[in-house]
């Protein structure tokens, strides 16, 4: 392989540091109406009158909407394959209002001072009802989040929103009561994550027109630009036909843009004027409206016999959906299933509930709820090797599953066979690199200092088995150069170019010799989009498939032009030559024939879909550095060993991984959305929300144990999703090896450890 395993420069690279216009807000045309949101100052409400009239005569004002002037077909925005799982429970706008900041009217103008003036001039008096704020109380609360008749769900899902059940379900393989009475150690705790903002640097945009065929254009920051034509179909109640959508970069999305969360808004306002549209959610915005991991409290049961072989696990998932079901029903059924698959044991049972309340609807982020599944499971696992006054690393390799387990049917993950592994080979490389066995648990430093090592191991999945599809379509074009057609959405991972180091090696030309070509639905082939960690998986197997049909059309057109049959030539990527004599055609000469007379046009497509979606796999382990007097903890080292099958691109991995183990310190340390008693967001900037930045996240390590997947392009795996999940348990385990306290609701601030502490 030339390209494949090698740490190519991304293909936008360049355009991107020079600062050339390559967002959705470089790209829009000037004279664009301004649209803005008129927003809801109460957590539950009843819109009883709304006057615009005022707020209609201010100068540059072109449109002002509400609940009266669009359509009333309930929809979802969460950006999943039809019939999405999600149920439809959300309207353009709504006289009902379910959190603070639904929208109230949609106002737009020719300037942004226009807009600004005409939002204060509008005359609003709600009915204030009494908010459902705690999603612990939710279920079957007398308050109604959804009392609407017309609330549906496509696929059974356990939605009852007489119920505030946007999701429920249970499952249960053996018998975990009968291993229980047997087991010799149990833990069995609760366990809370918060909520969290996925703050990618770009916040939510989108750009609407009307072309010259009367149809809407969206140019929008998202990752899922066919699911989002679905969606504006839904809600605007126009045919697929009339619309075409656009992804240009994108600023980060992290799972934030798998939702159509600001494209109905321009959209519908260019429909009733007929004229461009942009919104550009402020940060604010972004942090109050978005849609962040869901909020989650998770309820451990796990038993072991005397020597730590782990008999059965019980996980009760309890998830806060907040005013709307986006992802609800799937976030939270990888909270289990993928925890509960990384080890062997003989009964499992995991079930859940996911409620509505008055807080901002959730979403899907980065680990898409398994996230959440492995701090509560992990940090059990952790307790229990405590127990047994055992190193946790020996603990994980008594029960994990490892290379050993390949061909092994994975009940708890759908069934499915694991077809590579090499998850033990990552703990042992970690603990080598992090010298694990020198620095467990704990070392006095003096001076109130504390030395301790954390550690955890997880999975994920590449992509969504006998589901999600990628499609691309490679031509030749003349002068011999392909252009790739993609319909995968790159939000800054580098996947046009992992797609065309795949395409250089498949065709045995130069990586340059591809040009990649974005996502436009009018254009592209059909992919369901990026997200549950499937471009590198799915659409990568589509490039393969794709590439080997047009090698062979290469093939037979050549040894046509060369008066050869097929079996009498062959192609070495440079040209196609007769076997028998040393007769030959360059690839240049066949595709500039290709484009005259009567000769072919070369072109290949090829969708691809997969079965299985086989785990890519993770050891992750921290050393960190707690001050017992005020709390304080800091981040020294952290070792990530990836098994992600074969590396396509070795830099742009290591990247992937750094920053997925950036976020998952924040979400362990720093993140927690707050709300006061009347629903209103306390932390909703970065003023208040913190994040780490470099200074706080210590030294990152990151080394690969590559496994070969025979399901995947090349040998391939995810590694997107995966990298996040082991910072909370890993550092929530350091925390206790340094204190002996448990801190089992993150983050875990330094007031939790200083209290904690005081009362041991």
């Amino acid at each position: 392989m030339k390209f494949v395993n090698k740490g190519v420069r991304k293909k936008d690279a360049m355009s991107l540091v020079t600062g050339k216009p390559v967002y959705t807000d470089d790209i829009t045309q000037g004279n664009s109406l301004i649209v803005k949101l008129l927003r809801s100052p109460h957590a539950h409400a009843l819109i009883e009158k709304i006057n615009a009239d005022k707020a209609k005569n201010v100068a540059g004002i072109e449109c002002i909407l509400t609940y009266e002037d669009v359509p009333q077909a309930r929809f979802t925005t969460a950006g999943q394959t039809y019939p999405e799982p999600s149920p439809y429970d959300r309207l353009i706008l709504d006289k009902r209002l379910r959190c603070v900041g639904d929208p109230v009217a949609i106002v737009a103008g020719r300037d942004e001072k226009s807009v600004d003036k005409a939002l204060g001039m509008i005359n609003v008096k709600y009915q204030v009802l009494k908010p459902l704020l705690d999603y612990r109380e939710a279920k079957d609360n007398e308050i109604l989040v959804h009392p609407e008749e017309d609330f549906k769900a496509l696929c059974e899902v356990g939605a009852d929103n007489k119920r505030n059940l946007c999701s429920c379900e249970a499952m249960e393989i053996g018998s975990v009561e009968e291993e229980f009475k047997n087991c010799a150690h149990i833990v069995e705790e609760t366990y809370s994550t918060r909520a969290n903002n996925q703050t990618m640097m770009e916040t939510f945009r989108t750009y609407t027109s009307i072309d010259a065929y009367g149809r809407l254009n969206v140019i929008s920051s998202t990752q899922v630009p066919f699911h989002a034509r679905r969606i504006l179909a839904n809600a605007l109640q126009i045919p697929k036909s009339k619309i075409r959508v656009i992804k240009p970069r994108i600023g980060g999305g992290f799972g934030a843009k798998q939702s159509v969360v600001s494209e109905i808004f321009p959209a519908i306002v260019t429909l009733k004027t007929g004229k461009p549209a942009k919104i550009i959610y402020s940060r604010k915005e972004s942090f109050t409206n978005g849609s962040p991991r869901h909020e989650a409290e998770i309820k451990i049961k796990l038993g072991a016999d005397e020597n730590g072989i782990i008999k059965a696990i019980h996980m009760y998932s309890l998830w806060n959906a907040g005013a709307y079901g986006d992802h609800g029903p799937t976030t939270v059924g990888l909270s289990g299933h993928k925890a509960m698959t990384i080890y062997n044991a003989n009964a499992y049972k995991f079930d859940f509930d996911v409620v509505y309340s008055n807080t901002m609807g959730a979403g899907a982020y980065r680990g898409y709820g398994a996230t959440q599944g492995f701090f509560a499971l992990e940090s059990a696992v952790n307790e229990l090797a405590a127990r047994l006054d055992m190193d946790p690393t020996v603990l994980r390799m008594k029960n994990m599953i490892t290379q050993n387990h390949v061909g092994k049917i994975m009940p708890t993950y759908y069934n499915e066979e694991l077809k590579s592994c090499n998850l033990d080979k990552c703990l042992e490389t970690a603990k080598r690199i992090i010298k694990w066995d020198e620095k467990y648990p704990a070392k006095d430093i003096g001076n109130n200092k504390v030395r301790s090592v954390g550690c955890a191991v997880a999975m994920q999945g590449s992509g969504i088995s006998s589901c999600d599809v990628g499609a691309v379509e490679v031509r030749l074009n003349d002068d011999g150069f392909y252009t790739l057609m993609i319909g995968a959405t790159d939000m800054g991972t580098g996947c046009d170019t992992i797609l065309a180091q795949m395409a250089a090696d498949c065709l045995d030309t130069e990586y340059d010799n591809i040009v990649v070509h974005g996502v436009d639905t009018d254009l592209s082939p059909y992919d369901t989009g990026s997200y549950a960690s499937s471009t590198t998986y799915i659409t990568g197997m589509a490039v393969v498939k794709a590439c080997e049909s047009l090698r062979k059309k290469i093939l037979a057109e050549g040894a046509r032009l060369l008066g050869c049959t097929e079996e009498e030539a062959e192609f070495d990527g440079s040209k196609v030559y007769c076997i028998s004599d040393d007769r030959s055609i360059s690839l240049s000469e066949i595709g500039y024939a290709s484009y005259v007379g009567t000769n072919a046009y070369l072109t290949a497509e090829e969708s691809h879909y997969s079965p299985t979606s086989p785990p890519p796999f993770m050891a992750g382990l921290v050393e960190i550095e707690l001050d017992k007097l005020t709390g304080k903890v800091d981040i020294i080292d952290y070792v990530g060993v990836i098994d992600c099958g074969t590396v396509i691109n070795p830099n742009l991995a290591r990247v992937q991984a750094e920053g997925g183990i950036v976020q998952g310190i924040g979400m362990a340390m720093y993140e927690d959305i707050q709300y006061d008693s009347e629903g209103r967001m306390l932390n909703d900037s970065f003023m208040q929300y913190k994040i780490p930045s470099r200074l706080d996240v210590g030294t990152i390590r990151i080394d690969f144990e590559p496994s070969y997947e025979p399901t995947g392009p090349f040998g391939a795996k995810s590694i997107g999703e995966l990298v996040i999940n082991t910072p909370p348990p890993a550092i929530a385990n350091a925390v206790f090896n340094a204190s002996k306290i448990n801190i089992r609701n993150l983050p875990i601030t330094s007031e939790k450890i200083v209290m904690e502490m005081i009362n041991l």
